[in-house]
């Protein structure tokens, strides 16, 4: 439930790839879905070894990283704790690894759970009691947190100190345990699923912005690097342009496209093979991947572009709404290929244009 990321000097995620030990590759209809797959043990390991340890290593959120410098500074100058930070934001755009780099730049150590993890009162009290004075605890979708944990956590961000009832009943007993000052960096991609309390005990909240096609290509060369990848500009341009805007996928993606290089272009990554790899791995100009302009299609040729409801695009899909709504429908409102409407979601001239296929208004 909690570890010690002495590592947690890493940035970037992605899949392990197939690597040069691959036998063959699978091409359209692999099963995972690169945009948003599960990681493996394997693919957090070389997910550490891409992200950067301080600020100075640190690309893209140059604004997020400036008022972090100023404010470590000023707490390293104080010989005090930093105030609790939180950041906000889509998946994969460097959360976690900032908790990482907030403790490197501290020089402290940082223990790292999530949400979901700390089911009980008394996990939390276990978590905390256990951490060193100037300690950084981050917490990972912290808008999970169990309403009874959260009611713990007050008085720890405030005042340091956890209240602990022992018993039950009438016997039921109430005692106060001083606790180390410590750090709290959280993080969420939820930020109106935190309650007010919680949200107003953070002392500093930055929300991460998605990365411009020059910063993502910039991480991609940094990445490329690490991992002894030969790669041309050209090569670098086109998976950045791809990458959705976030670092996560721009790093998945490279590795994707390293293993079709290694395999079918002589290990060197330039702007066609990297053309081509993607193509085949079934992620288009705009970054959609199959399922992406499955949706599409289902808005534009089998409904003919009129407002359809999510239910009914789920059924189609035989996806779950709740996946649709918040995996799916983000980017596609973003490239201002779908619209929501009351009547339900309805393909843009845009989207018709992108699948070639004339627009007809309905």
């Amino acid at each position: 439930m909690i570890w010690e990321a002495e590592d947690a000097t890493a940035y970037g995620v992605g899949g392990q790839g197939l690597g040069s030990q691959a036998s063959s590759l699978t091409g359209p209809g692999v099963q995972e879905r690169l945009i948003a797959a599960e990681l493996t043990e394997g693919d957090l390991e070389v997910d550490r070894s891409l992200r950067p340890a301080l600020l100075d290593d640190y690309l893209g959120q140059s604004r997020v990283k400036e008022n972090l410098r100023v404010l470590i500074d000023a707490a390293r100058q104080r010989k005090d704790t930093l105030d609790h930070v939180l950041f906000s934001g889509p998946p994969g755009l460097g959360k976690t690894t900032l908790a990482g780099v907030v403790a490197n730049e501290l020089g402290v150590a940082v223990k790292t759970t999530s949400g979901p993890a700390i089911e009980r009162t008394g996990d939390l009290a276990a978590i905390l009691t256990n951490l060193q004075a100037g300690d950084v605890l981050f917490i990972d979708e912290i808008h999970r947190l169990n309403r009874a944990v959260e009611e713990v956590l007050y008085p720890a961000m405030e005042d340091f100190v956890l209240d602990i009832v022992i018993g039950k009943g009438p016997a039921a007993r109430s005692i106060r345990l001083d606790i180390p000052p410590f750090t709290l960096v959280a993080a969420t991609t939820r930020t109106g699923l935190l309650t007010g309390p919680l949200r107003d005990r953070f002392g500093i909240s930055f929300r991460l912005d998605y990365y411009s096609a020059e910063e993502l290509r910039d991480i991609v060369v940094r990445s490329a690097s690490i991992l002894g990848v030969e790669m041309e500009e050209g090569g670098a341009v086109e998976i950045a342009r791809r990458s959705r805007g976030t670092p996560r996928l721009a790093n998945r993606l490279l590795k994707r496209v390293r293993d079709y290089a290694e395999v079918r272009a002589g290990g060197v990554i330039t702007e066609e093979v990297a053309c081509r790899a993607l193509s085949f791995f079934e992620v288009d100009g705009l970054g959609l991947d199959a399922l992406d302009n499955k949706v599409l299609d289902l808005l534009v040729n089998t409904f003919g572009g009129r407002p359809v409801g999510l239910s009914t695009i789920a059924s189609a899909l035989g996806e779950d709404a709740g996946a649709l709504e918040d995996v799916y429908e983000p980017f596609l409102l973003q490239q201002g290929l779908i619209q929501r409407t009351p009547r339900g979601r309805q393909a843009t001239p845009r989207a018709f244009d992108h699948l070639g296929v004339p627009f007809k208004a309905t």
